[in-house]
């Protein structure tokens, strides 16, 4: 079929297109990491949590946090396209992820501010920041391994503050989602650590991932004797 779009004429590009977005058949599930460098290779986006009402309902939280504790420093594990970024206000953010494309286009769109800088996971040599962000990034680690690795560096690399807005139930995986409850974890395991506040979604999820979301935001502060 897609040799065949590909010679229609003049409709061949929009064809292309829909062939693109709802007749290529879909890759098969390989990792956590896989999925993400081929989603964003292929054009996709951070998803819906990260657009439209979603976004700003993060941002008010997030933005809002950072100016009441007068936070100087972000670190974030999974920065995505952008696109939430584009709402925040941090004085200073290093943006951590798994995807080239996405790390090379998220320094492009925000070539000219220079308190914002990009890197892949790969490359983490142990930064550090007052707060350290995860959102909507937590249900989409799949493998356990991925899963601990990922809030060991996120914890570690916190100074102050860690913020997660993740759900925190435990699942079994649907496709590329796979959610924990993550608060036992850092119970468990990062005991100098205690959650401040919990701040349920104020959209939560009615059966569109479009318009709510099963997440929430979870913020942690270390405490002064650890």
């Amino acid at each position: 079929m897609k040799n065949l779009i590909k010679k229609i004429p003049v409709i061949g590009p929009f064809a292309r297109s829909v062939y693109k977005k709802w007749l290529k058949p879909s890759k098969p599930f390989q990792d956590s990491e896989s999925y993400w460098v081929d989603r964003y290779k292929s054009g996709g986006n951070s998803g819906a949590g990260s657009y439209n009402r979603l976004a700003d309902f993060k941002a008010d939280v997030l933005n809002g946090y950072v100016a009441k504790n007068n936070i100087r420093s972000v670190i974030e594990f999974g920065c995505g396209d952008g696109n939430q970024l584009k709402l925040a206000r941090y004085p200073s953010y290093v943006g951590f992820d798994v995807s080239p494309d996405i790390v090379a286009t998220c320094g492009k769109i925000f070539e000219t501010d220079t308190t914002k800088t990009f890197k892949l996971v790969k490359d983490y040599a142990g930064e550090t920041a007052q707060l350290a962000l995860s959102l909507d990034v937590i249900y989409h680690l799949i493998e356990d391994n991925v899963f601990e690795k990922y809030m060991e560096t996120l914890f570690d690399s916190a100074q102050s503050y860690v913020i997660v807005y993740s759900s925190d139930k435990s699942d079994k995986q649907t496709s590329h989602v796979r959610h924990r409850n993550f608060t036992k974890w850092v119970a468990e395991n990062r005991r100098e650590w205690e959650m401040l506040e919990h701040v349920p979604n104020r959209y939560p999820y009615a059966g569109d991932n479009a318009t709510g979301s099963l997440a929430d935001f979870f913020i942690y502060g270390k405490m002064p004797s650890a």
